[in-house]
């Protein structure tokens, strides 16, 4: 049966989704806490983020008997492009046939792996982008060699609740499907793994071994005031961006620092396509079979796609620090 997953049927797809979600879930960091857009099937390719925004909160004195005039709601609205992302992996008749290990079950497991990380660098691209700047050292990129502090925290921190950016307070739950979660109230710190010495480094660093009723995030490594730090090896530095590295800090060639990009975020500081559910990624499987280009029924596919699109929704709620890396 010949059907869009190829040779599989939609109930099988339909397994095999939720088998291909779960093996993606721990690469998805920047999934949880984004604003998620749900895309409907057979709609355009543009998803549109929506924010109301806020108030004019000028004193309004009102006067005894006197309706005063009514304020209009207003919104902003941020479109994107969807663009499909996608992969696939040849098999021959030969492997499938006759190696030891389920291979097809192998490829696809892989692929899920592969489609997480892909779509989770297409998201850090976006966001790494934004205009809303801090420098470890205060100057530029190219000056940075000096590690996070617990003082820089601070800066970015208070430059956030300055633009009345709120704690994130739900995120989107580690499971195939679709469906969001209360959590404790903080900013979120998104970091490379090798910047974790150096929180745990920071005065007043709390690890998740001593959270007692709060439950971490996946890949979390501990707060620091009102930030939960979690790591992801895809939040990957600057090479070499940065200033003198002296043997001290981390560096690609041994001469200038390492970058790394740290973001601070807030609720609704950015938005996402959510990997979730069975219409938000497409798994194929043909199996070898003759055909004018495959006579001998030689060779197979296992592939998968995703319409997929990232956006920050307000630069003044999400900040990037950029520091160095002690060795």
């Amino acid at each position: 049966m010949q059907t869009q997953y190829g040779d599989i049927s939609p109930r099988t797809a339909g397994y095999a989704v939720k088998q291909f979600l779960k093996r993606a879930i721990p690469f998805l960091v920047l999934e949880k806490f984004g604003q998620a857009y749900v895309v409907p099937n057979n709609s355009t390719k543009v998803a549109i983020f929506r924010r109301y925004n806020a108030l004019d909160f000028t004193p309004n004195q009102l006067v005894e008997g006197v309706t005063p005039n009514a304020k209009k709601l207003t919104k902003t609205d941020i479109p994107v492009n969807l663009v499909q992302y996608g992969d696939l992996i040849q098999l021959t008749d030969v492997v499938i046939d006759t190696h030891e290990d389920p291979v097809l079950m192998q490829a696809v497991e892989v692929l899920s792996e592969q489609a997480a990380q892909m779509i989770e660098v297409v998201r850090f691209n976006v966001l790494k982008a934004g205009t809303n700047v801090f420098y470890a050292n205060g100057a530029a990129r190219s000056a940075v060699n000096t590690a996070v502090t617990q003082t820089m925290q601070r800066r970015v921190v208070r430059a956030l609740k300055r633009q009345n950016a709120n704690k994130i307070t739900t995120i989107i739950r580690s499971t195939p499907a679709y469906e969001t979660v209360n959590v404790n109230a903080a900013f979120l710190g998104l970091i490379h793994p090798d910047g974790e010495s150096d929180v745990r480094n920071m005065a007043g660093f709390t690890p998740v071994e001593r959270y007692g009723q709060i439950s971490p995030f996946e890949s979390e490594i501990g707060k620091n005031e009102e930030v939960r730090y979690v790591t992801s090896t895809i939040f990957s530095p600057f090479a070499d961006a940065g200033g003198a590295a002296g043997g001290n800090f981390l560096s690609t060639t041994g001469t200038s620092c390492d970058v790394y990009p740290m973001l601070f975020v807030g609720k609704n500081a950015y938005g996402i396509v959510p990997l979730k559910g069975q219409q938000s990624v497409t798994p194929m499987v043909v199996n070898p079979k003759p055909s004018d280009s495959d006579p001998l029924a030689q060779r197979g596919w296992a592939s998968w796609k995703s319409m997929q699109t990232a956006a920050i929704l307000n630069d003044l709620w999400m900040s990037r620090l950029e520091v160095a890396v002690a060795n």
